[in-house]
């Protein structure tokens, strides 16, 4: 599972501190500005304010000279050569002197010019213990708080990642409910996960019940179906090679080979597709021309007496790989479908070397009916008594199944076209 809910903690837990550090370090450095700045540039003010007091009471009060501050006094009148060169030239107000690692404060006065220097080496020494030191601090804390919560949760999340891979791994039609038993569930699954991996558990085990009972019974009756089937066919055999029987009897009992024929062609069906996903019918190199012959030769009984033609184009051998009798049956359902809707006209099937098409000049489809047509049941003229509705439900299926594509195209009063791309 890589998006996995472990990774995506993982993610979040790394964005939150990777944004916690980008706002903490934006923090110390407006923290040091403060510092280097305001914080000092207020300092030197209060300190220049209460040397102008004490001058006021005594001229001959001294400049401030302390361990940080270091003051000259340039009285009205007085030649600026006796300061240093690179404050003379400075107006009044709060200068950041780099060049000379220092911040300087130029207060001018009617008694004349205070300059305060402050080694800005101390205001960075300054910074650094009240804005740094403090930064470092909280990112510390916050990294291993978060830690601390990362480690909390990846336990927390750790059983419903177990459960998470163990079901991604099922299959659909096989569930392994064995998985999830209460005797496999790791020792920290409790709670809420156990309970999820309970009903996970109980699900997993219906639904391999349900599908083995589903599987077993489509194959129980198309096995069981074969046998009534057998004697049908052969019984209306033995009559047809009667020659004494009326038209109207040898009639009625070519429909019941005919419907003999279409019952068997649904049971083959339903028995390949109630066999296992990964057992394959019988694969074989055959023509594909040898089946759509064939059942187009089927299709002549189901309109004759109307007027339908029915005509096979084909260049010349088409060779698949394939299993053949999937291939009968998808084209002998196909065939059946246009037989049933064309009342008159004709139906052509196409071999092509990738392809069967199977187009037809019947009644058609509406986009409605075009839409739902791969609907098991979904009939597009139930007034009509031929078919169940499952014919192209169970071509789709097979399709779908061997890895073929099935195309519906259709116009109402124009036909239909079918198309099957085996390649």
């Amino acid at each position: 599972m890589p998006h996995g809910l472990p990774r995506k903690i993982r993610i979040v837990f790394i964005l939150q501190a990777v944004l916690a550090s980008l706002g903490i370090l934006l923090g110390a450095w407006l923290v040091s500005l403060v510092i280097k700045h305001s914080l000092v540039s207020s300092a030197l003010q209060e300190e220049a304010g209460y040397y102008w007091q004490l001058h006021e009471a005594s001229p001959v009060q001294p400049p401030p000279n302390t361990q940080n501050i270091r003051g000259y006094l340039l009285e009205t009148g007085q030649s600026p050569l006796s300061l240093p060169a690179n404050l003379r030239t400075l107006p009044p107000g709060f200068h950041e002197l780099k060049d000379d690692d220092q911040l300087v404060l130029v207060d001018a006065r009617p008694e004349g010019r205070l300059y305060l220097v402050f080694l800005r080496s101390r205001a960075e020494m300054l910074a650094f213990w009240f804005g740094v030191v403090p930064v470092l601090l909280t990112l510390l804390a916050v990294y291993g708080a978060s830690w601390i919560t990362y480690r909390a949760s990846k336990r927390l999340v750790s059983p419903v990642n177990w459960l998470a891979r163990r079901v991604s791994r099922w299959d659909p039609g096989h569930p392994e409910a064995a998985d999830l038993a209460p005797a496999k569930l790791p020792a920290d699954m409790q709670g809420e996960t156990r309970q999820l991996a309970a009903a996970l558990h109980s699900l997993a085990t219906k639904v391999t019940a349900h599908v083995a009972r589903e599987r077993n019974f489509t194959r129980d009756a198309s096995h069981e179906l074969r046998t009534p089937l057998t004697v049908i066919r052969v019984a209306s055999d033995m009559a047809l090679g009667d020659q004494d029987i009326t038209p109207r009897l040898r009639r009625g009992l070519q429909r019941i080979q005919r419907a003999g024929r279409d019952m068997e062609a649904v049971i083959d069906a339903f028995l390949i597709l109630a066999r296992e996903a990964d057992v394959e019918p019988q694969i074989e190199l055959f023509d594909v021309n040898e089946i759509v012959r064939h059942e187009v030769d089927n299709a002549r009984e189901l309109i004759a007496g109307r007027p339908v033609e029915i005509h096979l184009h084909s260049s010349g051998p088409v060779m698949l790989h394939a299993p053949p009798r999937v291939l009968q049956v998808v084209i002998s359902n196909l065939l059946r479908n246009a037989c049933s809707y064309t009342d008159e006209g004709r139906i052509d099937v196409e071999v092509g070397e990738d392809r069967v098409v199977v187009r037809d000049t019947g009644i058609g489809m509406s986009a409605e009916a075009l839409g739902r047509a791969f609907e098991p049941f979904y009939r597009a003229e139930p007034s009509r008594p031929q078919g169940t509705g499952l014919g192209l439900s169970i071509v789709r299926r097979l399709c779908d199944r061997f890895g073929w594509k099935i195309g519906l195209t259709s116009e109402p009063g124009q036909g239909t076209q079918a198309t099957i791309h085996y390649r």
